[in-house]
């Protein structure tokens, strides 16, 4: 399974990145959204993207909506992982296309149930 991880910050990625390989994921990473779109293009097969809504350059939000706006990535499973918790931020979130939403701080634990929430064996 392979995951892209798309967060500006080290540590978040870092985390993500130790939680996802102890749940069997492959994990590629991106600082923001214009390099994860780069990442996802280059990619054999991306079966998730975990993204953070507030990044430089191109937001999670904007990378949303630039995945969901590609056919091939009509299926792919999209979490936003973000500390913006006001309820008007999830609904937008999903409105833009992600499946998820899951509020910094996180666990494994977590992480786990929101992948079997999209479908995924974790």
């Amino acid at each position: 399974m392979n995951a892209l991880v798309v967060d500006d910050c080290s540590t978040i990625r870092l985390i993500l990145t130790k939680y996802l390989e102890t749940l069997g994921y492959e994990v590629t990473l991106a600082t923001n959204g214009v390099e994860a779109l780069d990442r996802l293009k280059g990619m054999p097969r991306a079966d998730v993207v975990l993204v953070d809504w507030n990044m430089p350059e191109m937001d999670g939000l904007a990378f949303v909506r630039a995945v969901r706006a590609e056919s091939q990535y009509a299926a792919l499973p999209v979490v936003m992982v973000t500390t913006n918790a006001q309820l008007a931020n999830v609904f937008e979130a999903l409105e833009a296309g992600a499946n998820e939403y899951i509020m910094k701080p996180f666990t494994r634990d977590m992480i786990r149930e929101k992948l079997e929430l999209v479908g995924l064996q974790a």
